[in-house]
C-alpha cells in the first residue's frame, strides 16, 4: 500500500491516546495545587457515562474534523468530514482505522495497556503518576490560545520517564464549563497534536450500537499495523 500522506501509524496511535482523555468533566472550586486539580479531574472523569462532541485536530501540518463519541470505560468512535468518510473506532480490544483514500482498512488487536486504555479513571491516574502536572502559568483562567474570548485553565504535564509516548500533554480547562476545551501533545519525535473539542455533550445515553463499523468490503485489511511499524 502507497501510503503518500496518510498518517504515520505511530502519530494515529498517539492521536487515539489524547482522545481517550478528551472531554473530561473538571473540577474549578477550591484548587490548592496543579497536582490535586488533575487528581480531581481524573476523579470526576472516572463517573462520566459517555460524551458526543466536534472536533479538530491538527496532527503536523495535516487538519481533520470531524465528530467523537465516547462511552465508558473503553469505546470510541471518530467519524471524519475532513478527510471525507474516515473512521477511527475502538471497542476495548481491537483499534480499526478505515481509510478511504486508499481503501485500507488498519487494524489493531490492542488489550488493556495500549494508549486507548487512558480512557478511564485509572488511565488518568497513570498519566498523573507518570507525568508531573504543573500550571502552565497559574491557576488563573487565561485566554486560549488562537481564541481569546475563551478563558482557560491550562494544564502542563510533562513526562517523568522515558517509556511515556508524550513529552508533554497541555490541557485547556474551559473553568465555565468545567471541560477540556483543548488537548496539545509533543511526541517523543517532536510531532505536535492538537485536539480542540466544540459543542461537548455529556451522559446522552450513547448505546453501544453506535460502536459497530460495517468496513467496506472492498477495502484491503492490514492486521497488526502498529506491531509491524515497531519491527
Amino acid at each position: 500500500m502507497q501510503y503518500g500522506r496518510l498518517l504515520d501509524v505511530k502519530m494515529l496511535h498517539s492521536m487515539i491516546l489524547l482522545a481517550a482523555v478528551a472531554a473530561m468533566p473538571a473540577i474549578a472550586q477550591d484548587i490548592l495545587t496543579a497536582d490535586k486539580f488533575f487528581k480531581d479531574v481524573s476523579a470526576k472523569y472516572s463517573t462520566m457515562k459517555d460524551y458526543e462532541a466536534e472536533v479538530s485536530v491538527l496532527a503536523g501540518k495535516q487538519a481533520m474534523a470531524g465528530t467523537v463519541i465516547y462511552k465508558a470505560p473503553s469505546l470510541m468512535r471518530m467519524d471524519f468530514s475532513q478527510p471525507a468518510s474516515q473512521v477511527i473506532v475502538y471497542d476495548g480490544q481491537s483499534l480499526v482505522i478505515y481509510v478511504p483514500e486508499f481503501r485500507a482498512i488498519l487494524s489493531q488487536q490492542t488489550g488493556s495497556t495500549t494508549g486507548a486504555a487512558a480512557a478511564t479513571g485509572e488511565g488518568l491516574r497513570m498519566l498523573g503518576r507518570n507525568y508531573s502536572v504543573t500550571y502552565e502559568s497559574s491557576p488563573t483562567p487565561v485566554p486560549l490560545p488562537g481564541s481569546e474570548s475563551e478563558s482557560v485553565i491550562r494544564l502542563m504535564l510533562s513526562r517523568l520517564t522515558v517509556a511515556e509516548g508524550f513529552r508533554t500533554i497541555v490541557l485547556s480547562i474551559d473553568p465555565a464549563r468545567l471541560l477540556i476545551r483543548r488537548m496539545e501533545g509533543v511526541t517523543l519525535a517532536g510531532d505536535s497534536i492538537t485536539y480542540d473539542f466544540t459543542n461537548i455533550r455529556l451522559d446522552r445515553g450513547i448505546q453501544d450500537t453506535r460502536f459497530i463499523y460495517d468496513s467496506p468490503a472492498s477495502a484491503n485489511v492490514y492486521n497488526n499495523f502498529l506491531f509491524s511499524s515497531e519491527n
